[in-house]
């Protein structure tokens, strides 16, 4: 049975997507304050919607994610204290030590995306070509 996605983890998603692309465009601008916050609102609201409200806080506060969590919000601190480069930087470490375990599932959700796959499939396959001559 394929797994069904409802219109909340769909607004999920979509929202995630609009955060994403904020924070891109934020640190195209020079670390516009404004933009690196409306993309974090965004983000964090499109995890709660996809996890789900009780998912969300369990992985911010599981022991093991300690490390993450702080980061991430210590990012979020520095934001808005208008430390913008040392709150990105913060925020992406934390991101990374949050999610570090959905790597492998995130992978191959991507791979099964038509165009994206591709994408990132090729440099792996040039790679391959090069190392077996």
């Amino acid at each position: 049975m394929a797994y069904e996605i409802d219109e909340r983890k769909k607004i999920g998603f979509g929202l995630i997507g609009f955060g994403i692309f904020f924070t891109f465009l934020a640190i195209i601008l020079f670390f516009d304050r404004g933009l690196l916050a409306l993309g974090n609102i965004l983000w964090l609201t499109g995890v709660t919607l996809l996890l789900g409200l009780q998912s969300t806080w369990k992985l911010f506060t599981n022991r093991a994610n300690y490390k993450g969590s702080i980061c991430f919000l210590l990012g979020l601190f520095f934001l808005f204290v208008r430390w913008p480069i040392v709150g990105i930087i913060l925020e992406i470490y934390g991101f990374i030590a949050l999610f570090s375990g959905f790597w492998p599932s995130v992978k191959v959700f991507l791979y099964q995306i038509p165009v994206v796959g591709w994408i990132i499939q090729y440099p792996l396959m040039v790679l391959d070509r090069l190392k077996g001559g």
